[in-house]
């Protein structure tokens, strides 16, 4: 009886330890619900209604001139011949090279009443026509204001007497990685959509250029999301989608958008039809703990110099490589990323001190900031080239041998295409080149400048190597 007692005597204690744990668990899971309220939005449709007047839908055309025109076997086609609809059945309407009209889709979205729209660099760029809707499906032409290659960033307009509504501009800087994000575009031509997701990760770098800094969100982005707002909570743009990173094309929860931080300093010089960057001449790469250990740094912090570019500021201020550079202007370099960002941003002709270590020891040099050229504009910007419709490349032992020639230098034909002006005059593949107009070239380079001499309807002397023997070929400009 003694034993029973004491055995139902602990029946209070335990009892009283699980009522205590159980209430415990549905205090903290009440705890947790409330955060969870406070910090899970119920709903996000009063930010989109908000934020999609101001998002735009973007389509553009580029034509794309046809080579060849089409060849009628016996001569000329004539839009009266009965005998036309039999050769285009049995040669193929595809002979008859037309003009192309190429067609994409992209979003961007206002940012002040006088029309003036952000998007992507990849949207617009080398497009024949911007056609921009507005949410209230009116449609307008636009046309490109700057462009921005290397952070992939347009400026285009539209006028209008309609009002506008801008979105507002939030701060990238303040944004956590876990924070809710929307994205708003025209997903595929789907005008009006609207994913939501969370900050994925801050400062991605998917090796897009030399000033990636990507956030990075699980929110859906797909083709023709390009140019569109990612916005806060509290309906502020703090990013542009860009990019996704895909194997089948579609959204799988990684995309990247560009911090509106970093369009926020570009969008005046943008405005001006030209972004202005500054310049140093240098190569650099991050330090590595093996590097660190092998060139007896104290720590990983700074940008390392592979390479300087001649006549460059830098090598003026007399920076070398295997320097590592850990202050730009002042401002400390803790990551090799941080000096693109600093040089670029920095005023051209402005002097500024950059601190280096070298062989363990701090050093300082004084330098003036240069203009950054950008060689694809550069490219534009000259006249358009000549085609030939032939490939041509240095010849070396290992190219010899799998093209079967004997020659082991100078110029050989690569490749030829079908119904181009090189395919007209007779050259092919493996030819090997050795005069252009009766002058002798060995090198690619001379090649190319002397073609490009060359004006559209003039005819060229070839003079190729063909097996054992050589024989001249006249080509005509196109």
């Amino acid at each position: 009886m003694k034993y029973i007692l004491n055995r139902y005597c602990l029946i209070g204690p335990i009892f009283l330890f699980v009522a205590l744990a159980f209430t415990c668990i549905i205090t903290l899971s009440a705890q947790v619900a409330c955060f969870a309220a406070e910090e899970t939005p119920g709903s996000f449709s009063q930010l989109v209604k908000r934020a999609s007047p101001s998002v735009v839908y973007i389509s553009t055309v580029k034509v794309i001139k046809a080579k060849r025109p089409f060849h009628h076997p016996f001569g000329n086609s004539n839009p009266n011949d009965p005998f036309d609809d039999f050769f285009d059945q049995f040669f193929g309407r595809q002979g008859r090279s037309r003009d192309f009209r190429q067609k994409s889709l992209g979003s961007g979205f206002i940012i002040d009443k006088d029309g003036f729209i952000l998007t992507n660099n990849h949207v617009v760029e080398k497009s024949d026509e911007i056609k921009v809707m507005l949410a209230n499906e009116k449609e307008f032409s636009a046309e490109i204001i700057g462009r921005d290659p290397k952070t992939d960033l347009a400026l285009i307009r539209i006028k209008t007497s309609e009002p506008l509504e801008p979105v507002i501009m939030g701060d990238s800087d303040s944004l956590n990685v876990g924070d809710w994000v929307v994205a708003i575009g025209n997903p595929f031509g789907l005008g009006n959509t609207v994913t939501a997701g969370i900050v994925s990760y801050k400062s991605r770098n998917i090796g897009a250029g030399p000033y990636d800094d990507f956030i990075q969100t699980d929110a859906a982005i797909n083709p023709g999301n390009s140019g569109g707002p990612l916005l806060n909570t509290a309906g502020e743009v703090i990013g542009i989608n860009t990019a996704i990173f895909s194997q089948t094309g579609g959204s799988v929860g990684i995309g990247f958008a560009i911090p509106i931080n970093m369009a926020k300093d570009l969008i005046p010089q943008l405005k001006e039809g030209k972004v202005v960057r500054g310049w140093m001449g240098v190569m650099i790469q991050k330090i590595t703990p093996e590097i660190k250990e092998k060139l007896g740094l104290k720590h990983e912090k700074g940008a390392l110099v592979a390479d300087v570019t001649p006549d460059s500021p830098a090598s003026k201020a007399g920076i070398k490589r295997g320097d590592v550079i850990v202050s730009f202007d002042g401002k400390d370099i803790v990551e090799m990323k941080d000096l693109p960002f600093l040089v670029g941003a920095t005023p051209v002709k402005k002097d500024v001190v950059v601190e280096v270590i070298r062989d363990g020891e701090k050093k300082s040099f004084k330098m003036t900031v240069e203009e950054l050229k950008d060689v694809t504009e550069q490219a534009e910007a000259k006249e358009p080239q000549i085609e030939l419709g032939m490939t041509v490349e240095e010849l070396n032992t290992q190219l010899a041998r799998k093209l079967g020639v004997s020659q082991t230098s100078g110029l050989v034909v690569l490749d030829v295409e079908r119904d181009s002006a090189a395919a007209e005059a007779g050259i092919t593949r493996g030819d090997i080149i050795v005069e252009v107009d009766q002058v002798e070239v060995k090198d690619i380079s001379k090649f190319h400048s002397m073609i490009r001499d060359f004006k559209k309807g003039e005819t060229i002397l070839f003079l190729v190597k063909r097996a054992d023997s050589t024989v001249y070929l006249t080509l005509k400009v196109e």
